[in-house]
């Protein structure tokens, strides 16, 4: 088997909600399916995730821990070009009032990091690699 390319789905609640939530962060609505839409896409240069209305997986329960989360919801690594960009990313969440979970913070992993959470409950680490500036 040769994998060439992965595509996330999230359970949401709320599509077009879901959308917007997206595009504040620079993300694009790729396209939706269904009369009213409950499947869809959002992309992001050569990224896209799949959103499914109320199905496809589970939404999160309460705020997450940095470690051990067992209340649901999907965690995913978010890979930018640089620490700068973890820092505008964060920038432009606090800008449009998204709940950041995890401040930018150089890990001992040698990425610098922050935690960003969707409203159904999905946990965002949007890094990057420590000196790729």
């Amino acid at each position: 088997m040769n994998v060439s390319c992965i595509t996330p789905i999230l359970n949401v609640s709320d599509l077009a909600a879901s959308f917007a939530w997206f595009e504040k962060l620079g993300w694009r609505k790729c396209w939706d399916w269904g009369t009213p839409p409950t499947f869809g896409a959002v992309g992001c240069g050569k990224v896209e995730i799949f959103l499914c209305l109320g199905a496809q997986g589970s939404r999160g329960g309460p705020l997450p821990r940095f470690a051990g989360d067992e209340t649901g919801g999907v965690w995913m690594s978010w890979w930018v070009e640089s620490p700068a960009a973890v820092d505008a990313a964060h920038a432009l969440a606090l800008r449009h009032g998204l709940t950041v979970t995890h401040p930018p913070t150089d890990e001992p992993w040698g990425v610098r990091e922050f935690h960003l959470r969707h409203p159904d409950g999905h946990t965002f680490r949007v890094s990057a690699g420590i000196g790729k500036e």
